[in-house]
């Protein structure tokens, strides 16, 4: 099949959370199974291209967008193994930003978002049609995409160069809708009546891009299959969009995300100063030393160090653990935080540091390289998530030997099971009330296992033996596409 990826950010190009890392691992998995593959983004200023060189194409193309023809340039990245195309949408006036979505100097969106990705969504349709390659399917994700599966089936419904194109669109998380004031609608150049009360646009007198994907697309993901349940089963973890979300049940499906195992493995991580595999944990050990010795903080060989890769928001618990931060850091434990966030936690978690010099250390940054040296170093990984859609970090961490602690939610639910004592079974510590305390005993009983060599290990050698690899999760994408291929 030849089939079209289209999303505001890839790894490692462009990233600010688990979207980018998705969209470069599945495009490559989906060419390993031998299909054709391209992806479109933009071609952002923050792009480092002295590092990710990309070819200016000398050809260009007008972009209609705002009822006016836009000049856009296009660039490329060509990858040969698997071999596979990357093109950028070039255009200075939306994508020559410091950041991606947000204005750093203010910590607000930008205002013009709506119409940085209308232009985008044109942009792709427009790519695929001037290189002349029409694509069975075009899989778009998150909202910033979302308007591709609209402009489908309405500006291009009649336009012979699509007549078998098909789409499906991934719903990373649902808290994030892409809304704008009613006022803006028109810049969409569609008719009124689908931003009537109830219509595809309409979301409580505001404009929903990511509602009117929902619509429009032919199938629609998620990136879990608890996630699936959950977002129709609730208006708090369906924000609000539970109904449309039910009444296209039939055409939606959770489909777990993968890990790059070529990038989040320990035996290869380029990251990490000592590799280290499921039959000798040595460099484990030696991970963690380097890790505390650059956090300044002692090396205590019977506590258990405990890892944070997180957003700094309450989705992500950063409330539970601020409530049980003191009690949290009177148990025999270390740790170690890294991200940024709201700035009520920048403050805690910096005086908390302050406190507790040889217990915690708080990284209030986005650094990739340190990011793969926690989760080598670290014993545990915390994540207590209100809502999880699927969560990539407590998979990296069952490969690497660190033991996850999540909240029942979501990919969480999915990905982590319990341990048993009686039985020794499981891969990590589960707790299902969003509650300090039901936190801290799971962390409790944690701290309590690894006081017990033998059986910590065999927690450990169990998580790292679990097989989340894009390649799985990419045959259950083609066989979607290959149901939306016969309709």
């Amino acid at each position: 099949m030849k089939i079209l990826i289209a999303a505001s950010e890839m790894a490692p190009f462009a990233k600010t959370g688990g979207l980018g890392d998705v969209v470069a691992a599945l495009p490559r998995a989906l060419a390993r199974l031998g299909h054709e593959v391209k992806t479109v983004i933009p071609r952002y200023s923050v792009i480092d291209e002295n590092v990710h060189p990309l070819q200016s194409l000398e050809w260009s193309l007008e972009v209609p967008a705002e009822r006016r023809l836009i000049p856009t340039a296009l660039a490329v990245h060509r990858s040969r193994r698997p071999a596979m195309e990357s093109y950028f949408v070039d255009n200075e006036e939306y994508f020559d930003r410091r950041s991606l979505y947000q204005d750093p100097k203010t910590g607000t969106d930008y205002p013009d978002n709506d119409e940085r990705f209308i232009f985008f969504s044109r942009a792709v349709l427009e790519t695929v049609k001037k290189i002349d390659w029409r694509p069975d399917i075009v899989h778009v994700h998150d909202w910033q995409a979302g308007l591709v599966p609209v402009y489908l089936k309405t500006i291009y419904a009649r336009d012979p160069f699509f007549g078998g194109t098909r789409s499906v669109f991934t719903i990373h998380n649902l808290a994030y809708q892409g809304m704008f004031n009613a006022a803006r609608y028109g810049k969409l150049s569609l008719p009124d009546d689908l931003f009537k009360p109830l219509a595809p646009f309409e979301f409580f007198g505001k404009v929903n891009f990511l509602k009117a994907a929902i619509a429009y697309a032919d199938k629609i993901t998620t990136v879990s299959p608890r996630y699936a349940c959950e977002v129709q089963s609730s208006a708090e973890l369906g924000c609000g969009l539970q109904d449309v979300l039910r009444g296209r049940g039939a055409d939606l499906a959770g489909i777990l995300n993968g890990v790059d195992y070529g990038i989040w493995s320990p035996s290869r991580d380029k990251n990490i100063p000592y590799h280290y595999h499921v039959n000798n944990l040595s460099g484990k050990r030696m991970n963690k030393v380097e890790l505390l010795g650059s956090a300044r903080i002692p090396f205590r060989e019977k506590t258990p160090l405990i890892g944070m890769i997180s957003r700094l928001v309450d989705q992500k618990g950063c409330d539970l653990v601020a409530q049980a931060a003191e009690r949290l850091l009177t148990l025999n434990v270390q740790m170690i935080i890294l991200g940024n966030g709201e700035e009520s936690y920048h403050r805690l978690f910096s005086s908390l540091q302050k406190k507790y010099p040889d217990r915690l250390r708080t990284y209030l940054v986005f650094d990739d390289t340190l990011a793969h040296r926690i989760e080598a170093g670290a014993d545990m990984f915390l994540m207590p998530s209100r809502f999880e859609p699927c969560g990539l970090n407590q998979m990296y961490s069952l490969k690497y030997g660190t033991v996850p602690i999540v909240r029942e939610v979501g990919g969480l639910a999915d990905t982590v099971a319990d341990y048993d004592p009686a039985t020794g079974t499981g891969t990590g510590f589960v707790f299902q009330d969003y509650t300090p305390e039901a936190m801290l005993e799971a962390v409790s009983r944690a701290v309590d296992l690894f006081a017990h060599k033998r059986r910590w290990t065999k927690l450990m050698k169990a998580g790292m033996r679990q097989d989340f690899s894009w390649d799985r999760s990419a045959v259950k994408y083609v066989q979607l596409y290959e149901q939306l291929k016969q309709t």
